[in-house]
């Protein structure tokens, strides 16, 4: 039988070199831990709104449905009459460009020209200024001649009936009367007169003082006012009537039948409509 072997004896172990317990070891804090992030506030005035994918509906739910009809109705009709007024917008548009391009033809083709208009004699009657009442009433007569040179070369000019020719000095009206209804062709000068008669006038005493006064100086202003209806004729085609407004500014040396004209000077102007 072999020997048992018995180990040496081994060194006692001392209190110092056993490891400690874990009761004995000394308590290490822990480090504190990160704090968690916190959440992304949003900016005041946003917000985010979460729906479940189940709840967006393609269609308006039904007790919404008579709601989107209504708005569904509106909106077609809003767009239909957008389109109306967006195609009468296109039509008149159409249309001015189509006038003006007829217009300047119209006025590379003929040239037209303003027609001209003056005052070439003024005979009077009928106004005694020496008189001794001082408002007696006067019927004044005036013969006035009168110029109109159109020199247009394709275009007449026919004057209608209802004209009118008055005579006035300052805002006193001292006769009226009408104008002669003719045709005036192109390229012509046509003199006419016209008889204005004024009954029962009965002037302000200042008027009347001042007429003396400038018929002393044999410088007595008067203005004639003519309005005339015309049509113009542009080969066979007539225009609508066109009113012409003549204002003539004369200057006669004296009230009486052996009247002569001074100075003169005329406008005018066109009524389309």
């Amino acid at each position: 039988m072999a020997d048992r072997v018995h180990p040496s004896h081994s060194p006692s172990v001392s209190a110092d070199s056993q490891p400690p317990s874990p009761q004995d070891s000394p308590v290490v804090p822990k480090p504190p831990s990160p704090p968690s992030p916190e959440k992304p506030v949003p900016p005041p005035g946003t917000y985010v709104i979460k729906i479940p994918k189940d709840q967006v509906y393609r269609v308006p739910p039904p007790e919404n449905a008579r709601r989107y009809d209504q708005y569904a109705r509106r909106k077609h009709r809003r767009s239909r009459c957008c389109c109306c007024f967006c195609w009468l917008i296109g039509i008149l548009f159409i249309l001015v460009v189509l006038l003006a391009i007829a217009a300047g033809v119209l006025y590379l083709v003929f040239r037209p020209e303003a027609p001209k208009y003056s005052i070439e004699n003024i005979t009077v009657r009928g106004i005694n200024l020496t008189s001794p009442s001082s408002v007696a009433a006067i019927s004044p007569e005036f013969n006035v001649t009168v110029k109109a040179d159109n020199p247009n070369d394709k275009i007449g000019i026919r004057y209608l009936k209802d004209s009118s020719a008055e005579v006035f000095y300052k805002d006193a009206r001292l006769c009226n009367g009408a104008l002669p209804a003719f045709y005036q062709p192109s390229n012509n000068v046509t003199v006419f007169g016209t008889a204005l008669r004024g009954d029962g006038i009965e002037l302000r005493s200042e008027d009347r003082r001042a007429l003396l006064e400038a018929q002393t100086k044999r410088r007595v202003p008067l203005t004639v006012r003519i309005r005339a209806p015309v049509k113009i004729k542009v080969g066979s085609i007539r225009t609508w009537k066109i009113t012409v407004k003549v204002n003539c500014d004369v200057t006669v040396n004296e009230l009486t039948a052996q009247a002569k004209i001074v100075s003169k000077r005329c406008t005018y102007d066109v009524d389309l409509w």
